[in-house]
């Protein structure tokens, strides 16, 4: 008799449930995201949490409170990041690292504040 073992996969630290619609066109790269970036990435829309735990070294930046766009991503990715940390380069390739992108690229910074600009002042010289 051949025993079969079943290895069940939990929904790993720091990640609370993809958010975003089955119907959208970035749900497979949010659900890739969750997969392969939630241990060091936080993004809301993919349920992950990762850069929650500042007190681990593995840790990326706060994607809710970062704006990217699709080319810094894609960089990102084949390159480990932006300034040589621990994130592995080529994490995704190909047609997943363009799907990841695109979901990044789509809901990253969403709780981005914009301040409001500096009131213009003006000075007058004394009389």
């Amino acid at each position: 008799m051949i025993a079969v073992a079943v290895i069940a996969t939990a929904a790993g630290c720091g990640t609370q449930g993809i958010q975003v619609p089955s119907n959208d066109p970035t749900h497979e790269g949010a659900q890739i995201f969750a997969e392969r970036c939630s241990g060091c990435h936080t993004l809301t829309p993919a349920g992950t949490e990762g850069s929650a735990n500042r007190s681990e070294r593995q840790q990326g930046p706060d994607l809710d409170q970062r704006k990217e766009t699709m080319a810094d991503v894609i960089y990102a990715i084949r390159n480990g990041g932006f300034s040589g940390a621990i994130m592995p380069q080529n994490i995704v390739v190909g047609a997943d690292a363009q799907k990841v992108a695109a979901f990044v690229a789509k809901y990253a910074g969403q709780d981005v504040v914009n301040p409001p600009a500096p009131q213009a002042t003006t000075t007058t010289a004394a009389p």
